[in-house]
Order: C-alpha cells, then structure tokens, then sequence
C-alpha cells in the first residue's frame, strides 16, 4: 500500500483513520499468511542555518553555522510477527555523535471482543518511550516538528514526559479502545540498567526506585464520513534519581496533559489537520535541592504546542505552528543556559513540504518515497528574555526518504 493510506502527506507521524487502526490491531494487517516482517531504510540529509553564528560549533565536527548534516540513517523492522501480534522497530545511525542505537519500539499484541451490542479492540504493548505507543500520535513522543534541526539551540527545559526519558525506559502497557470511540491505556515504565542502555547506545536518565505509572485517556469521534475529533489527557508520575547525582532522594514529577487534533479529508485531493498539546509539570526535586543543583525544592513547567496543516493531493504541504515554555526561575538550574535563570521560551514556525513519491499513482510506488521540507523557526522569547532571541531563528532544509 503506497505510504499515503496510513499517513497524512505521505509522511509520519499523522495517521489517517486507517493508520490509526493498524496501530491499534497491533500492526497485523497483511496479505497472506506466516512471518512477513517489513523492511524498510530512512535516510535524512539537512542544512542548517541560524540567524547568528552560534559562539562555538553546533556539535562536534561541524561549524559554528551553515551545517549540512547527515541527520538519520534508520533502519526499521515493522509489521506481523503473528496473527495477533506485530511490531514496529527501529535502529538509527547520526552523524552528530557517530553512534548507531536503539531507537523507537513498541511491540504490541492485540484481539478484538464483543461484549452485548460493544465492540473492543484490546492489546498489551511493550515499548521504550512514554507516549509513542498512542494510537492518535498526538503525545510529546510525536509533537510537531517531526522532523527538526538538532544543530539549532533550543528551549533549556520541557517537561520530562517530553523527550526525558527517550530510549532510556522499557514500559509494559494496556489499553483497549471501545466503539471506536473511547481509548483508555495505562502501564508502568521502568529504567533497565545502564549496562543494557549503554550496550544499545540509548540514553541512560538515571534510575527509577519505582515504576513510573501511565495513563492515558482520549474520545474520538466523526461529525461526518470526513472528518475526526479527538480530544484526550495523560498522566505520567517518575521518581528519578539523576544520573551522576550524588544527592539524597528523588526527583519527584507529575505531569498531566491535554491534548485534541482534528482531520478533514477532501477525497484524494485536499486533507487539513490541527493539534494542540498543552502539558503541566510539578517537580519537587529532592535530590538536585539536596546535591546543590537546584536553588527551588519545588518547581513547575507548562508548555504548549499547536500546529495547523494542509496538503494538496498528498503532494504540496504547509504546516504553521506556535509554542510555548513557560516555568519557574531557578538560579541553579538554569544557569549558564538562560540568561536570567528563566526557561521561558516563546516562538512559531512555517513549513513548506513537497511530496514527489509517496503515492499510490507515485514511480516505484510504493518501494520509494520522498519528503522536501524547508522549515523556518522563529523566537519571540528565549530561554527568558526577548533579547536577541531572534539571534537563534532557524532555516532547515531537509530531504527525508524511505526505501522500501
């Protein structure tokens, strides 16, 4: 099936209803019979340019502005394992860094039931990355951008369930969604021990004493044969010691979010999304309090970030979006990162995508595909003030392909 049957554009991470659906069934849908894993290679190539020259290299080997980069190599191993079970994996190689690593997993195992005049898809998923198993792919694990610089400076903090614990946790979950409406999962992570993430190049956080619990809730429904709503909160509640601390305790967090996302589809011709994710965050930080790496015991974090998207005939793509960080001062924590110990952060974006492979009438469909992105960041506040914040506005040009 050519790319655009489960993706918006033809490109992750939106879903189309489909896409969604073969998430949910644990990625079982396939033609014949036995083991047919999909095997699949990404390659991504990037130029990045930021308003001003940064004061030193944007990484080790590259300048200090005006960086092509070999972003991604990554390869993915997707699809049934069985009738009822299915995975989606990838392993990825970036030159920044020159590692080859575990990337994103989730294995899922999934049924239906039937309970009275109720239908239920159920499934237990095994992944490393709090949100990456939601179907909606609206969690941090998937916010917009989808593709960004990583040769850019950015925001100094984000709540922990946003990219805190990528590739770094093992989480065992359940969810079932019911009528095709209501969507309920909820399961503990866990860190594995730092030989094992060292050993897979992931990113060790520290430990977690305890598991750190999950929930997720989210309603979905369709005004008409065009469109969805879905509007939906989490929950995630880690006590992490810091890796390299020597302080007493726990750092303790409790964030909560809320999130919604809508989609029109206008045949094969026009189809437009929106989303927005806001997430609360409480810490009390016990342990960076005790070890002299944080002047507050309690703290607290919010961000939001929105995005508005339309393509025409899966081909021609322009996405706006807006974000927000805002949170409490703290003289240690944020130090030498901002300049008045502030994580505020405001700012927007513009993309323009071209899509010349990808779909179902595409050449090679559907073993090639290709993403032309140009994206455009801007700052109106960074990291605390709103001067020269515009020194960090970013242009990215990027080439994303996936061979088949």
């Amino acid at each position: 099936m050519p790319c655009t049957a489960c993706h918006v554009g033809g490109f992750g991470p939106q879903l189309t209803p489909f896409g969604r659906q073969f998430k949910l069934t644990g990625y079982t849908i396939k033609a014949g019979s036995g083991f047919t894993p999909k095997v699949s290679l990404e390659l991504v190539e990037s130029f990045t340019h930021t308003q001003k020259d940064q004061s030193g290299p944007a990484a080790p080997g590259f300048g200090n502005n005006d960086n092509w980069e070999f972003q991604t190599a990554g390869l993915y191993l997707a699809g049934a394992i069985s009738d009822h079970m299915g995975m989606f994996m990838q392993a990825s190689y970036s030159q920044n860094g020159h590692t080859v690593g575990w990337d994103m997993t989730d294995i899922r195992y999934a049924r239906t039931a039937k309970l009275g005049s109720h239908t239920a898809v159920w499934g237990l998923t095994v992944n490393n990355n709090p949100t990456i198993s939601d179907i909606y792919n609206t969690g941090p694990a998937w916010q917009y951008p989808y593709t960004g610089p990583d040769l850019a400076p950015g925001a100094v903090a984000s709540p922990i369930i946003n990219g805190g614990f990528m590739n770094g946790v093992l989480g065992l979950t359940a969810y079932t969604q019911v009528d095709g409406k209501w969507y309920v999962e909820a399961g503990a992570y866990k860190v594995p021990s730092k030989a094992f993430i060292d050993h897979v190049n992931g990113m060790y956080p520290g430990r977690l004493d305890v598991p750190a619990p999950y929930l997720r809730v989210a309603y979905q429904a369709s005004p008409n044969a065009k469109s969805n709503l879905e509007v939906g909160a989490l929950y995630f509640e880690p006590k992490l010691h810091p890796m390299g601390s020597m302080g007493p305790g726990s750092d303790d967090y409790k964030d909560y979010g809320l999130d919604a996302s809508y989609e029109w589809f206008g045949g094969s011709k026009h189809a437009v999304t929106v989303q927005g994710q806001y997430l609360h965050e409480t810490q009390t930080l016990n342990n960076s309090y005790a070890a002299g790496n944080a002047s507050n015991l309690h703290n607290h974090l919010s961000s939001l970030n929105m995005n508005a998207n339309y393509y025409y005939e899966n081909t021609y793509g322009v996405t706006v979006g807006a974000f927000t960080t805002s949170g409490s001062s703290d003289s240690l924590l944020y130090s030498g990162s901002s300049t008045n110990n502030s994580p505020n952060t405001n700012g927007g974006s513009i993309e323009l995508n071209w899509v010349p492979f990808g779909k179902a009438d595409s050449w090679a469909k559907p073993y090639l595909n290709l993403r032309v992105g140009l994206q455009y960041i801007f700052y109106t506040k960074f990291n605390g003030t709103t001067s020269h914040a515009s020194d960090n506005n970013t242009l990215y040009l990027v080439f994303q392909s996936y061979l088949f």
